[in-house]
């Protein structure tokens, strides 16, 4: 059974709450752990370990994906915070994943980045965002909604001859759902998109070109909530197969 290392999210300390009130909690949302367990593979969620540890486990992974959840901190890519830093994101998270990130590049490893994970890839590669699609984009459609969450969907456009245009060939009209208030600015160096919006232009998938096509690439929406719309939305379970096709 092979491995596929999952970046954790985080709750820090909180004396409000009643367990674990003093200490940082890391954690894996279950729906990906669901997700990314139907390959027959072993999701493992990777702690924030001292590096010599952290390296040893890292080199026993066939993979890696990187997680949705807190926001991208403006100081991770050179920015100063918009409207009295109403979105600070989460920097000790940003470091974390980037150290993890930059493991998996340099030892051509697969990588899959999903929402958060898309955004944290194009910081890697020295591209910036957009602290709020709705403060910063004038026209914009409607990304996030906290209410409806994962019912909130939206048509996406492929590129040309790009890896999803191939993949999801069939479909005239492909849907997906969107979960995000932030995303690409300017696109980091050596990637490519592969889907946009059309409604507004903002990017929804990308590729590192570096390595061969569908082992470094990232998508903004949610593959592992795609139960809740069903045949609505593009089938997950495609990303996957691409991804663990290159362990």
């Amino acid at each position: 059974m092979l491995k596929i290392a999952v970046s954790s999210c985080f709750l820090y300390p909180d004396a409000n709450r009643s367990y674990f009130g003093p200490k940082t909690l890391c954690y894996l949302e279950n729906d990906m752990a669901v997700y990314l367990a139907s390959t027959g593979h072993m999701p493992v969620m990777i702690p924030d370990l001292p590096e010599q540890t952290l390296y040893k486990m890292l080199e026993e992974m066939d993979g890696l994906v990187l997680q949705g959840g807190s926001d991208v901190a403006p100081q991770s890519y050179g920015a100063k915070p918009i409207q009295n830093g109403r979105w600070p994101g989460d920097p000790y998270r940003d470091a974390y994943e980037l150290k993890i990130l930059d493991f998996f590049v340099k030892h051509n490893k697969p990588v899959l980045g999903i929402c958060r994970g898309l955004q944290l890839m194009n910081v890697y590669f020295g591209g910036t965002l957009y602290q709020d699609i709705a403060t910063q984009i004038p026209g914009a459609i409607q990304h996030r909604n906290a209410e409806i969450y994962d019912h909130l969907s939206h048509e996406v456009s492929f590129t040309k001859g790009s890896m999803l245009e191939r993949l999801y060939q069939r479909i005239s009209a492909p849907v997906v759902n969107s979960v995000h208030h932030q995303c690409i600015e300017k696109l980091g160096d050596e990637l490519e998109a592969m889907a946009i919006s059309p409604a507004d232009g903002i990017i929804e998938a990308i590729y590192y070109t570096r390595m061969e096509e569908g082992k470094c690439f990232a998508i903004q929406w949610h593959p592992e909530f795609s139960h809740t719309l069903g045949e609505k939305v593009l089938d997950p379970k495609l990303l996957l197969d691409v991804f663990t096709s290159h362990f």
